[in-house]
């Protein structure tokens, strides 16, 4: 004889409760938000995993394939599409898009980044947010997802090397945090930095030989950050961001070349003066501050007339600011 145990509806098993540190972080964060108030607080909750806050010595099984985020979050991909953005093109291969990532931190060889990113630890995650803000906060990616109108966007992304990709992310836009954090009115533009963490990323210490003002930085004028293009980005094709995507938050700004759409964004600094940037530093006349997708004016050593698709290899003409000229052309009419 068997015992059948009949589950109320309202039971779930204990591995499913979210732990005690977890809720209460969420509340200190809502605190930190002036946002605690009933109706945010019934909101799912989205856990960090539970990691040690000492980078150096936290470890974490993960295969290169796998997403960043943890499980808990993982289960409310995907998000809706937003139909303004979903205009039917096909989709870049996932699996291609997946292997053939430009990351110099990890390798300047495109097809190996995905094999190096074993032990980069992206949860925890806090981001920074300050600088000339009435409202400076610190909060993990976590937290910023179940507070944020999290969709998915079908964006081309544009290279600078003449490749091409046609991708859905999953995120939010980023005048929606921009908001929150009340810039200045001195505030001009808008900084980011990505992680220091020389020991989790193999490739930090040749471009630090090379003279590469590591860690990455990049930035965009004030009124660009709050266009509604510009998305803050922690997932892609349904999914949270694998790590060789910038994992687990990056910024898209898809009317730019890629090289403006910094990964794995620790702090968020909005400034009065233009802020210097890796690539700009590095080479001014080939990589830009504006860094606008334009075909009509060519890389000092390749043409932009045309992009490559990463997936099939066909070769389309680049169009000016890659396609999205009704929502930007007029930040830049002189």
């Amino acid at each position: 004889m068997f015992n059948i145990i009949h589950r109320p509806d309202w039971f779930i098993p204990e591995r499913q409760v979210t732990p005690e540190t977890a809720f209460l972080n969420r509340r200190y964060f809502l605190k930190q938000m002036g946002m605690a108030g009933a109706g945010l607080l019934s909101m799912p909750l989205i856990s960090c995993s539970k990691q040690t806050t000492n980078e150096t010595t936290v470890t974490v099984a993960a295969q290169d394939s796998k997403p960043a985020a943890s499980i808990a979050s993982a289960g409310n991909y995907p998000y809706p599409r937003n139909p303004e953005f979903n205009p039917g093109w096909p989709l870049t291969n996932e699996k291609v898009a997946g292997t053939y990532n430009n990351f110099y931190e990890f390798s300047t060889t495109k097809d190996r980044v995905h094999q190096l990113v074993d032990k980069f630890v992206t949860a925890p995650w806090p981001v920074e947010i300050g600088g000339l803000v009435e409202k400076p906060m610190t909060l993990d990616v976590q937290e910023l997802i179940a507070t944020m109108p999290m969709e998915e966007r079908v964006y081309r992304f544009r290279c600078v090397e003449a490749w091409a990709m046609i991708v859905p992310w999953t995120g939010f836009p980023l005048s929606k945090l921009i908001e929150k954090v009340s810039p200045k009115p001195e505030a001009k533009f808008v900084r980011w930095q990505t992680f220091n963490r020389p020991e989790q990323a193999p490739g930090w210490a040749r471009l630090v030989q090379q003279g590469y003002p590591l860690p990455y930085t990049e930035g965009l004028r004030l009124d660009e950050a709050m266009n509604p293009l510009t998305l803050v980005v922690t997932g892609i094709y349904g999914k949270p961001l694998p790590k060789q995507h910038g994992a687990p938050i990056r910024i898209i700004v898809p009317w730019k070349y890629g090289y403006k759409s910094i990964k794995s964004v620790v702090k968020i600094e909005f400034v009065t003066p233009q802020p210097a940037t890796l690539w700009e530093t590095l080479a001014p006349k080939e990589y830009p501050f504006e860094s606008n997708v334009n075909p009509a004016v060519p890389h000092p050593r390749w043409s932009q007339a045309t992009e490559r698709m990463i997936d099939s290899g066909d070769r389309v003409k680049t169009q000016p600011y890659s396609g999205y000229g009704s929502y930007v052309a007029k930040l830049y009419a002189k």
